[in-house]
């Protein structure tokens, strides 16, 4: 079966009731970004930072799938389907989506403060006090701004290899995962779903300007026609 490589952002979470920060002029949940997504954020305030992803945390226990993670799921009937996600939550996988990359990290796991690579699943909430097995504080496994991208070479390897990219719910602007797209062969297609897109059709790009559910089924439609 053929590639096909899904890079996702926010806006397919969007419909599932998960805000983004970028839809509040640079708040998050009234928070400024850098306060609660930042290692300088976390040092000046980790009570704050841990509270702020308690939170995230246990509103993933509220909220669903939605269509657009459906249906990316679905297309595995007929593609060797990889989803490279920004988003730090896990409805992907509840979707059913077989092989996910979390490029900024997760939710529902937690590390150590020393060593990014001790790490641990996390369901509940973590507090000040909470240790790693090499007995610092355990943070989110959360890639803030500031940090490398760890899976970004395996990101690169498979859009490199990539027979089609579905680009979705992101806003291609922040990097390095804003720049995964100049990876894909010069031959591959690349359909970009954004209801408010700053780019246009050009060449092999395609342009759906819908929101999530609405576009990636569109896209669907267009490569069963095409497969």
């Amino acid at each position: 079966m053929k590639n096909l490589v899904v890079l996702s952002g926010a806006g397919v979470s969007a419909e599932s009731g998960i805000a983004t920060f970028r839809d509040a002029g640079g708040l998050w949940e009234g928070h400024d970004i850098m306060e609660v997504a930042s290692p300088d954020g976390y040092a000046a305030n980790p009570a704050l930072v841990l509270d702020f992803y308690n939170k995230r945390r246990a509103q993933l226990k509220e909220v669903a799938p939605n269509d657009a993670h459906f249906c990316i799921a679905g297309l595995e009937r007929n593609y060797n389907v990889q989803v490279i996600t920004q988003n730090v939550d896990d409805l992907h996988e509840r979707a059913g989506s077989s092989t996910v990359i979390h490029l900024h990290g997760e939710l529902k796991k937690a590390r150590s403060s020393k060593n990014s690579n001790e790490i641990q699943d996390c369901d509940g909430d973590i507090v000040i006090g909470d240790l790693s097995a090499d007995g610092s504080q355990l943070r989110p496994h959360i890639v803030w701004f500031g940090e490398e991208v760890p899976a970004m070479e395996q990101a690169i390897e498979l859009v490199s290899k990539a027979d089609v990219l579905l680009i979705i719910g992101t806003s291609l602007q922040v990097y390095p995962a804003a720049g995964l797209k100049d990876f894909a062969p010069s031959t591959t297609p690349i359909y970009f779903v954004d209801p408010a897109p700053s780019i246009e059709s050009h060449g092999k790009l395609t342009v759906i300007k819908e929101k999530a559910s609405t576009g990636v089924q569109m896209v669907a439609d267009l490569l069963n026609i095409e497969k």
